[in-house]
């Protein structure tokens, strides 16, 4: 039970960083999952299936409440597509270890991005 309430409560949490800034949940889904057993390109590749479903719901949300315009993000839509499927072919060629140097050194790279700006 105690391990449910911590996985509600940590799924809770991904939404609510995803929905405030468009981003940023698969940063803590990724550590969780591998925390709870998932090795790393499982925990990446799960955290994008988890993502995707609550980035969906945030981007309706933000469109029916009239804080997006569609044709904003037209111009994104086929090259973030494109980049998906080109990520996703390269990950299956990477090792786990490059895997978690690249991610450790975007998120070092964001943060500081952030705190810079």
């Amino acid at each position: 039970m105690k391990i449910k309430v911590k996985n509600f409560l940590f799924g809770s949490l991904i939404g609510i960083i995803n929905g405030l800034f468009g981003a940023g949940g698969g940063m803590l889904a990724v550590p969780f999952l591998r925390k709870n057993g998932l090795n790393q390109k499982s925990a990446h590749e799960n955290a994008v299936a988890v993502i995707l479903p609550i980035t969906v719901i945030s981007a309706v949300v933000y469109c029916l409440k009239g804080f997006v315009k569609l044709s904003d993000a037209y111009i994104y839509i086929p090259t973030g597509l494109i980049g998906a499927y080109l990520g996703t072919k390269i990950m299956a060629k990477i090792s786990p270890k490059l895997l978690k140097g690249i991610f450790g050194g975007f998120m070092i790279y964001a943060g500081v991005r952030l705190l810079i700006r």
